[in-house]
């Protein structure tokens, strides 16, 4: 290779710094301007540029796969015997110990192990490793949390149009599936491409649903059976009951015939707590309770006609809406009704009227939901008119011991918190949730969550009361996560709540004794007093005298008066008269 230049450096000055020093500028090369190359140019006036410097973000899913799971076991065989002695002879082993137990080796061994296994057991009962040493502390960081909630997912109805999301369903294993009601309650809601179908949803894969249930007729509510989790009850608008077996796929696999089913839309159904885990029982508007075993769904084992009055007669039943069944009462339930009246059944009573045990006037319009407290079955929550409150069995014909505030939009629904049994949520025409806690606040909600702007039509928390769903008018059905000061149970909550709900009953039934003594002495009074004939005239006059005052009142209040109107218009109503 041929080397044209040569560097060379003494390998002292290797590593030197570099010295810089100023000098004069120089002009290394000059272009003069071209006058022939202006005719290319196009002036522009003016010239915005837009220059925006940000970090370029990227999303990216990661879904992994579930974990399989297999069950093994080991069956421990007692060994160490000798040859001669068989494990399976009590009287060999028994003779062999005895034996074993006079030998000197014996004693001193058990004596020398015996020192050293007496140190751990010291050991150990000297220090608790497991000992908390600031529980105190982080109790009080956790009632610092301020109430929160966030929306982790959303699942709409595929369908087009839009239906209304009814009822949710959670599963009972670990809560992993929830299922969908859809169904449309408008009145003579006649779309000819309106779908009938329900969905069972994967929270894993909230983009399709898991299963498609086929019914007869659209459904409105869904629940799943608690003993054999792959049987789906749901309650049609036609009036019949469908079970689903879902490993057999989405077509029903029993279904109840419609000359014996409900005449009316079944509002609520629910899975019984029985031996073999296939009976349940419906409620529909048209009056009815009907009991019915999936195994045998050609007409129903029981019935029950919801007339207040014990006659039995149909024609003067009470609509059911909503319908509550909790395991722990087994024989009894609850029937919330269109025309505001709550009513407390008992299987068990000999005939059917006396299966009507209790009567609660709760509320002016229907009763949307009706629910016992899982902590204190007695105690049961209602939502109607503009307001929810709270009743106790305890107080049979009473008035509400506790109740929220009256809202502008009505709640439509409400569950209690499977955790903390002071906690219920309640949703709303205008698309709020608002959680209550009335160990801390009973004038307002501890929290208020504007979900959407559709009316929230079903409400249905998970057994550990995190995540609440919650269906809307147009289909939508929004998972919540609540914060976890609000699905927390605390130290001594469950006595506090105990004691308030009974210091809450003792209050109303000392109001209601006073109101009965002051209805008696009433009744008393008029009954002394001589009986007087009415004159009509007379009452009319003051009727008019005390309508006119008030409209004078009402119109002073508010600057109208004009001088000697009051006088013209008194003229006027007695001429009128």
């Amino acid at each position: 290779m041929e080397i044209k230049y040569e560097y060379s450096r003494k390998r002292s000055e290797f590593g030197r710094p570099c010295s810089f020093s100023d000098l004069l500028a120089e002009v290394t090369v000059d272009i003069p301007p071209d006058p022939t190359l202006a005719e290319d140019f196009i002036p522009q006036d003016p010239v915005d540029f837009g220059v925006q410097e940000g970090p370029v973000l990227g999303m990216h899913e990661v879904n992994t796969e579930r974990a399989q799971v297999s069950i093994r076991g080991v069956n421990h065989v007692e060994g160490g015997w000798p040859k001669h002695v068989d494990p399976k002879n009590a009287e060999l082993t028994t003779r062999y110990r005895e034996e074993v137990e006079r030998e000197e080796v014996y004693t001193k061994t058990v004596q020398r192990l015996g020192f050293v296994v007496e140190h751990y057991i010291r050991q150990n009962n000297t220090i608790d490793i497991y000992e908390e040493y600031f529980e105190e502390e982080e109790e009080e960081e956790e009632e610092e949390e301020h109430p929160s909630a966030k929306t982790v997912n959303v699942i709409r109805d595929p369908n087009n149009p839009r239906r209304m999301a009814t009822h949710l369903s959670w599963h009972p294993d670990g809560n992993r599936a929830v299922a969908v009601a859809y169904c449309s309650l408008d009145f003579q809601d006649s779309r000819k491409d309106l779908n009938s179908d329900s969905y069972v949803w994967d929270l894993e894969k909230p983009y399709a649903p898991e299963l498609t249930l086929k019914p007869s007729s659209p459904v409105l509510t869904l629940e799943y059976n608690s003993k054999d989790w792959h049987h789906v009850l749901g309650g049609c608008y036609n009036g019949q009951i469908v079970c689903w077996d879902t490993r057999k796929g989405g077509l029903p696999m029993e279904m109840t015939p419609v000359e014996f089913s409900h005449r009316d839309p079944v509002y609520g159904a629910y899975w019984l707590t029985s031996r073999t885990g296939t009976e349940c029982f419906s409620g529909s508007t048209d009056g009815q309770v009907l009991w019915w075993d999936i195994r045998k769904m050609s007409q129903p084992s029981e019935r029950l006609v919801l007339d207040i009055s014990r006659q039995d007669q149909l024609k003067d039943a009470l609509g059911a809406i909503s319908l509550d069944f909790a395991p722990v009462l087994p024989t009894k339930f609850l029937v919330g009704t269109e025309q505001g009246i709550i009513i407390s059944c008992n299987r068990d009573a000999k005939t059917p009227p006396e299966k009507i045990a209790n009567i609660f006037r709760s509320h002016i319009g229907a009763v949307y939901r009706v629910t016992r407290n899982p902590f204190f079955p007695k105690v049961f929550l209602s939502v109607g008119d503009w307001t929810a409150r709270i009743w106790t069995e305890e107080l049979m014909d009473s008035s509400a011991i506790m109740e929220t505030k009256y809202h502008s939009s009505y709640p439509l629904n409400t569950c209690w918190s499977p955790v903390k049994p002071a906690v219920f949520f309640t949703a709303r025409s205008d698309g709020v949730l608002d959680v209550w806690d009335f160990l801390f606040h009973q004038k307002e909600p501890s929290l208020s969550l504007k979900v959407s702007n559709d009316p929230l039509l079903s409400l249905c928390s998970q057994d550990n009361g995190r995540i609440v769903g919650c269906g809307t008018r147009m289909g939508n059905v929004s998972l919540l996560e609540i914060s976890p000061g609000l699905c927390t149970l605390r130290k001594n909550e469950k006595t506090l709540t105990s004691t308030m709900f009974e210091r809450e009953a003792r209050r109303e039934k000392v109001l209601q004794d006073k109101y009965k003594e002051q209805l008696l002495r009433e009744q008393e009074r008029l009954r002394a007093q001589p009986e007087e004939q009415e004159d009509p005239v007379q009452t009319f006059k003051q009727a008019q005298e005390d309508f006119l005052s008030s409209i004078k009142a009402e119109r002073r209040r508010r600057g109208l008066e004009v001088p000697g109107e009051d006088e013209e218009g008194e003229a006027a109503a007695q001429e009128q008269s």
